[in-house]
């Protein structure tokens, strides 16, 4: 069983299967997008899975895709169906923008995967349009649709509240009472070099601001009350044995009779590095104990060039280097896109 210095069990390894993505989403990238890293630096998934089945040793049973948008790397599917019948590994997910799941949904779901997580920061198809820099709605709303079609459970929608988006919180909420669409709302959080410049707003320049960070507490206080006078009724606590299947820090609400759940990931205003159970695997190979710290040690080369051995010694090192806190750190070198969503 793997731990880290501090006595917590790590058992979630989060894996960037790329650093491209098809949406240009303000608060993850920049306009121009970030510079792609060459085609050599980026681990092959035959290096990803020797590097997985290492980590399932150390007790690292559930695995999550992110990238980038992983649906645009070749070859996804049948990596997950390798993950699942050869490796050994316990359990995986999925985090996508939605928009290739009406493609991908039922492939995915045959090869093994289990679970998706919907990345979604407005119902309104202007802001949508204006924050992914020209996505479109329509797509993702396909992409949830293709989700529950291909069985995939829980089907999970991701939230980041960033204030100058004036996003429809209870126009998500309401989702919960229609299926069991399970949303989260996720505190705007500082990563990337653009949080360093402290102002200005998301929905304009896409730095970060503590002026946009909006605290779990008011997200909740902000649907109660809405959801009220829509005649809703209260949200109520869901205790964890009823709450949708997960590896993370969400605490989840409902309204009454609804088949969904809301759920709040509070990172900043609530820190839950106390219980962080993961470690992240960038796309490019370098193994990252902590989201908001730029520490990280490099694994690509011991997987192309050193033994088994060498890779376990990366992952001792990177166990006994996981911090304690975040400690409000405010920016990284690298972007969310690089580092994995």
């Amino acid at each position: 069983m793997a731990t880290d210095a501090h006595g917590r069990r790590i058992d979630y390894l989060r894996i960037a299967l790329t650093d491209r993505c098809n949406l240009r989403c303000v608060y993850c990238m920049p306009e121009q997008g970030v510079p792609w890293k060459p085609h050599d630096q980026i681990l092959t998934l035959e290096e990803i899975e020797r590097f997985t089945a290492i980590a399932v040793e150390f007790g690292i049973g559930k695995i999550r895709l992110t990238g980038g948008e992983p649906l645009v790397r070749h070859g996804v599917p049948e990596f997950i169906r390798h993950l699942r019948e050869h490796v050994g590994v316990e359990a995986v997910a999925l985090t996508t923008n939605g928009t290739l799941l009406p493609k991908f949904a039922a492939e995915l779901r045959e090869a093994g995967l289990e679970r998706v997580n919907i990345s979604l920061d407005s119902l309104d198809p202007d802001v949508f349009e204006s924050v992914t820099r020209g996505g479109h709605l329509s797509d993702v709303l396909a992409g949830i649709d293709a989700a529950f079609e291909a069985g995939f459970s829980p089907v999970k929608l991701n939230v980041v509240v960033v204030r100058s988006l004036h996003q429809d919180l209870l126009g998500f909420a309401k989702l919960t009472t229609e299926r069991p669409l399970h949303v989260r709302f996720i505190e705007y959080m500082p990563v990337g070099e653009s949080a360093h410049e402290g102002s200005g707003c998301a929905a304009e320049s896409g730095g970060w601001s503590r002026e946009d960070h909006v605290p779990s507490e008011e997200t909740l206080a902000t649907i109660t009350q809405q959801g009220e006078a829509a005649g809703l009724g209260p949200l109520v606590a869901v205790e964890r044995d009823g709450a949708p299947g997960g590896w993370g820090p969400a605490r989840y609400y409902r309204f009454e009779g609804a088949p969904g759940t809301i759920g709040v990931i509070s990172p900043l205003s609530h820190h839950f590095c106390g219980e962080c159970n993961r470690l992240r695997l960038t796309a490019d190979g370098m193994l990252r104990p902590c989201l908001f710290s730029d520490i990280e040690f490099d694994v690509r080369s011991p997987l192309r060039t050193g033994t088994d051995d060498d890779v376990r010694a990366v992952i001792l090192t990177a166990l006994g280097a996981k911090p304690e806190s975040h400690h409000d750190r405010v920016g990284t070198t690298r972007g969310m896109s690089q580092i994995g969503g």
